[in-house]
């Protein structure tokens, strides 16, 4: 079964910084656009960064830009995060998906349009 699967989350003090990864099982990114998105308690699930499969671009939400860095490895088998200078409204399950990243519009298009959901990660950062 194609699944995405995520790892490196954990509690963290404000300030800090954690490097999630995203990892395929079943299918191989060479072809796919992949977004990170983090659900809190009681909120929707948002999208914060997404990678472009065929020129390595990026985007990034408001709310994480300047502070996370969306990579992928050469071998294109893992997308990473990397999260620096966390605060406590960093705290979520974060999650990676397979989708369009148009970079260009500055857009990650709607939720509905992304596939091989994993189970998360939990990011907690303390005040």
């Amino acid at each position: 079964q194609a699944q995405l699967g995520e790892s490196g989350g954990g509690l963290v003090q404000s300030g800090g910084a954690l490097r999630l990864s995203c990892v395929a099982s079943g299918f191989t990114l060479d072809y796919y656009d992949i977004g990170w998105f983090r659900q809190s308690p009681g909120k929707e699930r948002e999208g914060i960064s997404c990678i472009n499969s065929s020129d390595g671009s990026t985007y990034y939400a408001d709310p994480v830009k300047g502070r996370f860095t969306i990579s992928r490895n050469n071998a294109k088998t893992t997308v990473y995060l990397q999260m620096n200078s966390l605060k406590p409204e960093d705290t979520a399950v974060y999650y990676c998906a397979a989708g369009p990243c148009y970079t260009a519009a500055q857009s990650m298009g709607f939720i509905s349009d992304y596939d091989y959901w994993g189970q998360g990660t939990q990011v907690t950062v303390s005040s």
